[in-house]
Parts: C-alpha cells; sequence; structure tokens
C-alpha cells in the first residue's frame, strides 16, 4: 500500500505503508541509532514527533515483551528505508509490524531517508505526516502546518504517570530515591534501583513539599518531551527543593535545572537523537560517548557562573551538556546515562549521585 510523508515546507517522499494504516502529525525528526528502535518507540520523550531513522534497515530482530522502556509506544509516527518483515533472534515474539499495528502506530518504508535527513539538517526539525488513507500531497502539507508547533508545548504532563508508584529496589543502602515522572525511562528505574533500597515515582506535577513529606534521601528529575519551558510546575519544584536535598536531573530534568537556576533553554536546529554523541567532561578531560534524545538545550550564557559551574559540552555543536551547583547537591546532564540501548560510559553519574546522598544522611 502507498504511502505518504510530506512536511510542512512542501517536501513530500512516497513509499510503502507499514504498520497502522491511517494518517499520523508530529514533529520529523532522526535518531543515528544502529539498533535498539524497540526502545525508541517505547521513549516518551519522542511524544508528538514522527522519527526518521537513519539506519537504513529496521526491525531484522523483531521485539518481545522486555526491551520496552514505558508502558507503551509513545511516538507518533516511523520512517525507515527498509523495514524488516521476517524476525529472526531468539528473544523475539512478534514482529516489528504487528508490534506497530497492535499499538496503532502509523509507518511509512521505501523512503530516500538519507534525502529526508540532509533536508531536515538543512531546514531543521519541522511538522510532518505520514498518510497511508490520504494521498493528497497538497492537503497532507496543509495538514502539517495545521498542526501545533513543538515550542510552548507542555508534552510531560501528557505522559506522566497518573499515580506514584513504587519501582522494586535491588540495593541494600538504605537510601530513599523520589524519582520525578516527567516521562521516565525503566532502565533509569533499574540504575536508581541498584544504588538504592527504595525507589518512588511520582508524577510531574507533584509539589516540593509532598515530595519532601515521603521523606527522600535525594531526588531524580527524568528526562521527558517537548517544550521546558511551559512546565513551569517542575520548576518550581525544583527551585524549592534546592538546597534542601540532593537532585540530579538528566535530559528534560536538566533543562528544568538550567532554568530553575535562573537560566534560559532554546530549540536546537534539527537536535541530538541516537546512541553515538560525544561529550566532553570538562573536570577530567575524557571524552564520553553518550545516548541522546532532546530538541532543547540550555544556554550555557544564561547562567550565574557564580553559582553553576559547566560541566559537560556536546563536542558536535558545543551545546552545554552538564552542571553542578557549586553551592548545593545538585547536579544535571543532557544526555541519557541509563543508555538503553547505547554506551555505558557516563553510569559513573549514578554513583556520584548516591555519594550525594550518603553524604546528606551523614
Amino acid at each position: 500500500m502507498k504511502a505518504i510523508l510530506a512536511l510542512e515546507d512542501g517536501r513530500v517522499f512516497t513509499g510503502r505503508a507499514f504498520g497502522a494504516e491511517g494518517e499520523a502529525l508530529g514533529e520529523v525528526v532522526f535518531n543515528t541509532s544502529m539498533c535498539g528502535y524497540q526502545e525508541i518507540l517505547t521513549d516518551p520523550s519522542y511524544a508528538g514527533q514522527i522519527v526518521v531513522m537513519t539506519y537504513p534497515h529496521i526491525g531484522n530482530y523483531g521485539t518481545n515483551t522486555e526491551d520496552v522502556e514505558s508502558r507503551r509506544p509513545f511516538l507518533e509516527g516511523f520512517v525507515a528505508r527498509e523495514f524488516g518483515r521476517v524476525a529472526s533472534n531468539w528473544r523475539s515474539t512478534d514482529s516489528l509490524e504487528a508490534y506497530l499495528r497492535r499499538h496503532g502506530i502509523v509507518a511509512i518504508s521505501e523512503v530516500d531517508t538519507r534525502a529526508v535527513v540532509r533536508h531536515i539538517r538543512t531546514r531543521g526539525a519541522m511538522r510532518g505526516i505520514i498518510s497511508s488513507s490520504d494521498l493528497d500531497p497538497a492537503g497532507l502539507v496543509a495538514k502539517a502546518r495545521g498542526m501545533r508547533s513543538m515550542e510552548g508545548w507542555d508534552l510531560a504532563s501528557a505522559v506522566t504517570c497518573r499515580d506514584r508508584y513504587a519501582w522494586p529496589a535491588g540495593g541494600s543502602s538504605g537510601l530513599r530515591v523520589v524519582a520525578v515522572d516527567f516521562g521516565i525511562k525503566y532502565n533509569i528505574l533499574r540504575h536508581l534501583a541498584r544504588i538504592s533500597s527504595d525507589v518512588l515515582v511520582v508524577p510531574a506535577n507533584t509539589s516540593a513539599d509532598d515530595i519532601l513529606a515521603l521523606n527522600p534521601d535525594g531526588v531524580f528529575l527524568s528526562n521527558g518531551p517537548g517544550d521546558p519551558e511551559p512546565v513551569t510546575y517542575g520548576v518550581e519544584t525544583i527551585r524549592a527543593l534546592l538546597g534542601r536535598l540532593p537532585v540530579f536531573g538528566i535530559c528534560l530534568g536538566h533543562q528544568l535545572m538550567g532554568l530553575a537556576l535562573g537560566g534560559r533553554t532554546f530549540k536546537l536546529k534539527f537536535g541530538h537523537r541516537g546512541g553515538n554523541q560525544p561529550v566532553k567532561n570538562l573536570r577530567t578531560g575524557t571524552v564520553e560517548i553518550t545516548a541522546q534524545n532532546h530538541g532543547f538545550a540550555v544556554d550555557p550564557d544564561s547562567l550565574n557562573a557564580r553559582l553553576v559551574e559547566l560541566t559537560h559540552i556536546n563536542l558536535n555543536d558545543r551545546t552545554l551538556e552538564g552542571l553542578w551547583h557549586r553551592e548545593v547537591p545538585a547536579f544535571s546532564v543532557q544526555y541519557h546515562p541509563e543508555a538503553s540501548p547505547g554506551p555505558h560510559d557516563s553510569h559513573y553519574l549514578f554513583e556520584e549521585f548516591r555519594q550525594l546522598m550518603k553524604g546528606r544522611r551523614t
């Protein structure tokens, strides 16, 4: 079945329908990972987006019930040069197409993804639509232009958990962590469970007073989708927590930390998405290969250098990747140290968080 990917600037790509039939609207972005498509599908940070995979062959190892990163897929649409219709892996329980159909994810294959990615790199991430039901290019471009912009859109409130819940912890440290869910991934919770004895996940709009009433040893600020600036409730909570107990944020949590410290954020031209982003640790001089998924960044010039130390920088475009508060136990990074899928270079950050919590106890 024929399908079309249409962008708001009028560029149209024709391909073959895959997954669920129908239409999907979203901001069109690309991911450079070579594997881990099921983790990408279920990463809540992709809410509101259509993801183009740069690796040409996707789906060859099928899907399973173990490699999901959240309760369901959150992206709007999926694009690849070729989707494998035959799954070959001992862990596979279903094909990628059956998985997409079951979850209502519209996808398109046999698209020149190199051309799509080069276009996005030149023109920037933009609104788009995948359709296998309406094949009128002009009408699809008009629909894409009618979609709301990612800027100013609070998507964290749409993906967060509805109620607090406990995550099984495997550590014996006696430490309690409260994780604020702006779009948290399961592998983050696994890492937190290794360094603590008690992990409690709370909705994104949980107030600082309610968090402190849980008597945690530290607070974790999770990843999440969309623009950080409209997530004002998160910024207010972080401001009230700083100096009261250790705080560690990643991805959207890092951006919210920057806003809470008086900084500004801005939208990147096409973002950082993939498992191969080089980041320099300015404290040690080492380079970490990191997994990332974000379209916004903290402006380093907007931060007070007397209060905030810049700890990490992206070697591709020199954007800020990490910060550390000079006076209170709080730090954050823009990338994903849990790296699922991806490299393990940044696991040490969870140990630094554990040390901060232990120091508070003593």
